[in-house]
C-alpha cells in the first residue's frame, strides 16, 4: 500500500505491516482486486469482460466496476468489437493495456551505472538513457544529480503532464500523465524510507535517501526496492514467472540476490530487509565475504570465487573469467575448466537447495552471468538440486534461465509503479 500523493510529488513508501492482522478496508479491497485483475490480463492477454468474469469467478458487473475507472484513467483501453458467437448477443470488446497512455519511468541503479527507461503499460521500452558515476566517491549530491538527469532524459519535456502527447518511435502519440517512477537498487534498501542502506560494490551510495530526493526533484511518486525483488516483479508481470503463483528469481554474477514470490506476492520483510540470500551462510569455515562475514553463498558462487579458483587452476585470463568463457573452456576438453565448471554448478545449487527446503517455491528463474553457462550448466544445477532434496509429492523443483538480452529488471521497475500506484486511481 502507498500513501496518498500530495501536490509536488512525495516519496510513496509501503505502509508497515502491523503486528496483528487487519481487515481490508473497501478501498484496500478495491486495490487488491485491481491488482489481481491486471495480473490476470498480463497472464492471459486481451480479454473481454465476460472472459475476465469467468477466469476470476465473479460477475460481469463486478468486472465492469473494476475496469471502468482504469479505462477512464487511461490504464486500459477497449478494442474493436469481436464477432458475436452463434448464440448472438452483444459483441464482446477485448480489454487491454493502453500502449500510449500512463507510461512509467523505470530505473536500475548499479554500482557505477544508472539506467532509465520510459516504459509503456504493455511492457514496451519507449526510450532509454544511461550514465555512469563514481561508485567510490561519497559526493551524494553529484550522484543524485546524475540519476535525476538520466531520468529527465527519458521523461517528456513537461515532466509527466502530457496534454499534447509525445511522438513515439515508429509513429503514434504518447498521451496521459506519467504514472510514477520505479527504482531497482543493487544493494540493501529500506523500502519504508526510500533509502539505500548499503551497496558493497558502491560505498558512495550508502545512506542515500534516493526515493524522497528523486520525488521532490521530479514531482512524481517514486517507488524504490531491492534489485532482485524488482527483478522478480518483472518475471511475474512480464517474464518467465507469469501464471506461476510461487517462484524464486535469482541474480547470479558479481553478486547473488534473490526475489521471492510466494502465493502471488513478492516477499519483502520488514522495511524491505529480505532478499539478501547471497549472504546466507553456507560454509562456517569458508572465506571472508565482502560484507565482512564468513562463508556466505556469494563466496562460493560469484565472479570473485570463480576468478580466484581459475587462478589456482592456471586457467587463461583467470582474473577476468566469467561463466561464459569458462563454459567454452570446459567444452573444449580442458580438464581443469571442466572440474571448475562442475563445482560452480554445484555451488549455485547449494543456495537453491536451501531456498527450496525452507519455502519450496518450486520454480527458480536464474538471471545474470550464470545464464551464459548455457543448457549444460542449467542441467547440472538442476541435477544437483534434485539430488540435494528429499522426494516430495509436490514434485522436483524446476530450474530455468531468463533471456540473456531481456530488460526484465527495468520492466519490473515499471511493474513496481503499477502495482504500488493503483490506489491513486479513482
Amino acid at each position: 500500500m502507498t500513501e496518498t500523493p500530495t501536490p509536488g510529488g512525495r516519496y510513496h513508501a509501503p505502509a508497515r505491516v502491523p503486528s496483528a492482522p487487519r481487515l481490508i478496508s473497501p478501498a484496500g479491497a478495491g486495490k487488491v482486486n485491481r491488482t489481481r485483475l491486471l495480473q490476470i490480463l498480463y497472464d492471459v492477454g486481451p480479454s473481454s469482460r465476460a472472459q475476465l468474469a469467468r477466469i476470476s469467478r465473479v460477475t460481469k458487473t463486478t468486472i465492469g466496476a473494476i475496469v471502468q475507472p482504469m479505462i477512464d484513467d487511461g490504464i486500459l483501453v477497449e478494442g474493436e468489437p469481436q464477432q458475436s458467437s452463434s448464440q448472438g448477443g452483444k459483441p464482446a470488446r477485448p480489454i487491454w493495456f493502453s500502449p500510449v497512455d500512463r507510461p512509467t519511468v523505470a530505473v536500475h541503479v548499479l554500482p557505477g551505472t544508472v539506467r532509465a527507461a520510459l516504459v509503456s503499460l504493455t511492457g514496451s521500452v519507449i526510450t532509454e538513457s544511461s550514465a555512469s558515476f563514481d561508485p567510490i566517491e561519497r559526493d551524494q549530491d553529484a550522484i543524485i544529480d546524475r540519476v535525476t538527469s538520466t531520468i529527465q532524459a527519458v521523461l517528456p519535456s513537461d515532466g509527466g503532464a502530457l496534454p499534447g502527447g509525445v511522438a513515439l518511435p515508429g509513429g503514434g502519440v504518447l498521451g496521459g500523465g506519467v504514472l510514477g517512477v520505479g527504482v531497482a537498487v543493487a544493494g540493501i534498501v529500506n523500502t519504508d524510507e526510500g533509502r539505500i542502506v548499503e551497496v558493497n560494490l558502491a560505498p558512495g551510495l550508502a545512506g542515500l535517501e534516493l526515493g524522497p530526493l528523486l520525488s521532490r526533484r521530479l514531482g512524481l511518486p517514486v517507488h524504490l526496492d531491492h534489485h532482485p525483488r524488482v527483478q522478480a516483479l518483472g518475471d511475474r508481470w512480464f517474464g518467465s514467472g507469469r501464471r506461476a503463483s510461487s517462484f524464486a528469481s535469482i541474480y547470479c554474477g558479481e553478486a547473488i540476490g534473490v526475489g521471492l514470490v510466494i502465493d502471488g506476492a513478492v516477499h519483502r520483510g520488514a522495511a524491505g530487509a529480505g532478499g539478501e540470500a547471497g549472504h546466507t551462510i553456507v560454509d562456517l569455515g569458508g572465506t571472508v565475504c565482502r560484507c565482512g562475514r564468513t562463508g556466505c553463498w556469494e563466496t562460493i558462487a560469484s565472479h570473485r570465487w570463480l576468478q580466484a579458483e581459475a587462478a589456482i587452476a592456471g586457467l587463461p585470463a583467470a582474473d577476468a573469467l566469467t561463466v561464459g568463457p569458462l563454459a567454452r573452456l570446459a567444452a573444449g576438453n580442458n580438464p581443469q575448466a571442466a572440474e571448475l565448471f562442475d563445482r560452480f554448478a554445484r555451488n549455485v545449487a547449494i543456495g537453491i537447495i536451501n531456498l527450496q527446503q525452507i519455502l519450496a517455491p518450486g520454480l527458480f528463474i536464474l538471471h545474470g552471468d550464470v545464464v551464459q553457462g548455457g543448457e549444460e550448466l542449467r542441467e547440472r544445477v538442476q541435477k544437483y538440486v534434485v539430488d540435494g532434496i528429499p522426494a516430495h509429492a509436490g514434485g522436483a523443483p524446476a530450474i530455468t534461465f531468463a533471456s540473456t538480452d531481456d530488460d526484465i529488471t527495468l520492466l519490473g521497475a515499471a511493474a513496481l509503479v503499477l502495482s504500488q500506484s493503483l490506489d491513486l486511481l479513482t
